[in-house]
């Protein structure tokens, strides 16, 4: 998700020849407007569209430069995100909306139109993004949960994806954003190109494909990575810890969880095990979530916590999104 302290973003000034497309525009907003009629997207009918490249950013070490491209094609590990960010700011100012068809890209303009293909199933689906993400390792999109249900990966987690983004329907949205028109009206626009009735503007040159700095996404017969980063995780039983250690998770099936070393992501404390039991609830759409007891001035403590992550980076962003949906004392420590 997009962070605005780290993540600049340029808003593109309108563009002589987007003046040729008020007129298209209106004939849009009037098809959108009688499409949302019976659809959860109706309240996006007043939203205002805009254009957004950005500056170059960094995150975990890793420098990612945002272009404008219509023929870009990659390959690599898809993830989703759902209920913790519903309703939060995307980082072109929507606010996301888990079921729509949308999804997070580190470095491709907003709007842009793109197809998933999942390279495990052949399923495949078509999003606009409107975010920027995700950051974990190897990872090149984050999808919204209705997307990620349509791809049949919701209870993994990931999936080896193909991306390839559709450029006629890229440069369509472009005008729509940059003349005003919000997300109900490039839904309409896409829409249009599909059934042949839109002309978008040509491409323009296009400049080298962006090169993803992290490693090449593992071959696809090894299985997905062991920690989605939005899973949904079954709830372990709270367990106090006889001998005044740590807390052990006791799992559905009587196995019992130790608590890993590594970074993790603490979100609160609490005098008491149900007031943590109902926190931990509470976060588990962001990751794997434990409880985790200890002891301060002389009182019982039980710590929230998600993780583990291998690095502190990583924790980092976790807790970055966290604090943005309102979980202020979020913060990363290790184990």
């Amino acid at each position: 998700m997009y962070d605005g302290a780290i993540m600049p973003l340029a808003l593109v000034s309108p563009r002589p020849a987007a003046l040729t497309f008020v007129q298209a525009a209106a004939v849009v907003l009037l098809a959108a407007s009688l499409g949302a009629c019976g659809s959860s997207g109706s309240r996006n009918v007043a939203q205002r569209g805009t254009y957004k490249i950005g500056a170059p950013y960094k995150i975990d070490g890793v420098t990612y430069t945002p272009q404008e491209e219509f023929n870009h094609v990659e390959t690599g590990v898809a993830s989703w995100y759902g209920p913790g960010f519903h309703g939060k700011s995307t980082a072109n100012g929507e606010p996301y909306d888990q079921s729509a068809r949308t999804a997070a890209h580190r470095t491709l303009q907003m709007p842009a139109i793109v197809r998933v293909t999942n390279l495990d199933n052949g399923m495949s689906t078509v999003v606009r993004v409107n975010d920027r993400g995700p950051f974990a390792r190897s990872r090149i999109i984050d999808l919204s949960r209705t997307a990620a249900q349509e791809l049949d990966i919701v209870r993994n987690g990931t999936a080896h994806v193909r991306i390839d983004q559709l450029q006629a329907e890229s440069l369509a949205v472009k005008d729509v954003a940059i003349a005003g028109g919000g997300p109900a009206e490039q839904q309409a626009a896409v829409a249009q190109v599909s059934s042949g009735r839109y002309a978008p503007a040509q491409a323009p040159v296009q400049t080298a494909a962006y090169a993803p700095p992290t490693e090449p996404a593992p071959a696809y017969a090894q299985p997905a990575p062991a920690q989605p980063v939005w899973p949904t995780n079954p709830a372990p039983a709270y367990v106090p810890a006889s001998n005044g250690g740590p807390t052990v998770a006791s799992l559905a099936n009587g196995s019992t969880l130790q608590p890993a070393s590594g970074f993790y992501v603490q979100t609160g404390a609490f005098t008491t095990p149900e007031n943590a039991e109902r926190q931990r609830g509470a976060v588990s759409s962001y990751g794997v979530s434990e409880i985790s007891q200890g002891s301060a001035g002389g009182r019982d403590v039980y710590r929230v916590r998600l993780g583990p992550y291998t690095t502190s980076d990583a924790a980092g962003i976790v807790a970055d999104r966290l604090k943005r949906s309102g979980y202020g004392d979020a913060r990363v420590v290790a184990n």
